[in-house]
């Protein structure tokens, strides 16, 4: 499981095993362990049996190694980058092991001229800025059509200016550190290499002041087609704005990657809605909402996001295998 929403992620998985009759072996996120171990005890306290929910923390290449070889696991679900879910899906293929996986993403966030301004503006701090920016399904290409392209920019401008950084822990703040100096890294990459290639600063672009991995919420104008951004996910506070002119000018480019996990369009023509809905090579599509994941929708993507789907009724079904009985009497 990953560091990102390391309870969260842990119980999504471990809720629909537990419903199927399933034991397991869960390996943490080496940078969040202690969740895992708190989510252990607690299973403990709550009488699940030794033996059916365990922890495994330490060496990711090893523990993985024992998970995919070890003829005792049936089936193995994954949440994670799409290069180590490759090599696990290869590592899987030796014993055909059912495997679950949910990967990277490259999420547009689509805004027509038609749109709310006030509503994709709010959906856009949802989508991009929770948890820093930190999730896969975190808006990381907004593509704003020509007509309200400054206005758009201008009020989000305004609204990510008002977003506080600092300390989770206190109530006003919006914007927590990144988990580590790589992370950082990785954002100032891509701020310059968007800036070399055409773009501009509107707001951020920096690391904050309180040093650490605090980074400034950072929205950046004119990007190119051509820039890191447009095919790597960033996984920071960084919010690059692309122009586009027609519909299917913002489909090529919203369709023009590898991954397939969340998309976000904001539209008013209910006929566009299901149009762009349809079109968008998607898991999972939000309109005109910056806020996708609950409880009782399918969680997945496709492409190289990922296979399978958490949560909902089809969580549990990736535990399940069919069995067709055929009594003659």
């Amino acid at each position: 499981t990953p560091w990102n929403f390391p309870s969260a992620m842990i119980t999504r998985k471990a809720g629909p095993a537990l419903a199927a009759g399933c034991t397991m072996v869960l390996k943490p996120a080496s940078q969040t362990p202690f969740s895992a171990l708190a989510l252990a005890e607690l299973a403990q306290r709550a009488g699940i049996p030794a033996g059916v929910f365990n922890v495994v923390t330490g060496s990711a290449g090893d523990i993985g190694g024992e998970l995919t070889s070890n003829p005792l696991v049936r089936k193995l679900s994954f949440t994670g980058s799409t290069e180590i879910g490759r090599q696990l899906m290869e590592q899987c293929a030796k014993d055909i092991k059912k495997v679950s996986l949910e990967l990277g993403g490259n999420a547009p966030f689509i805004v027509f001229d038609d749109a709310d301004l006030d509503k994709a503006v709010e959906g856009a701090l949802a989508s991009k800025f929770r948890n820093a920016g930190q999730t896969c399904v975190c808006a990381n290409r907004l593509y704003v059509q020509d007509g309200v392209y400054d206005r758009f920019a201008e009020k989000l401008n305004q609204a990510v200016n008002k977003l506080a950084v600092g300390d989770g822990l206190q109530a006003d703040v919006a914007i927590g550190p990144l988990i580590d100096e790589k992370a950082v890294a990785k954002v100032q990459e891509h701020i310059a290499d968007a800036l070399e290639k055409g773009a501009r600063v509107i707001t951020g672009g920096e690391a904050h002041k309180l040093g650490g991995n605090f980074f400034q919420p950072t929205i950046l104008a004119d990007v190119p087609d051509n820039a890191k951004v447009a095919k790597e996910e960033t996984f920071g506070p960084l919010a690059p704005l692309f122009r586009f002119s027609d519909e299917a000018d913002v489909i090529r480019q919203a369709n023009d990657t590898e991954f397939g996990l969340a998309a976000y369009f904001y539209a008013r023509d209910l006929s566009r809605v299901f149009r762009v809905g349809e079109a968008l090579e998607y898991g999972i599509v939000g309109i005109n909402t910056g806020i996708i994941s609950n409880e009782v929708a399918p969680f997945g993507g496709i492409k190289a996001s990922g296979l399978g789907r958490e949560g909902s009724k089809y969580g549990i079904e990736d535990y399940l295998e069919i069995k067709y009985m055929c009594i003659g009497l």
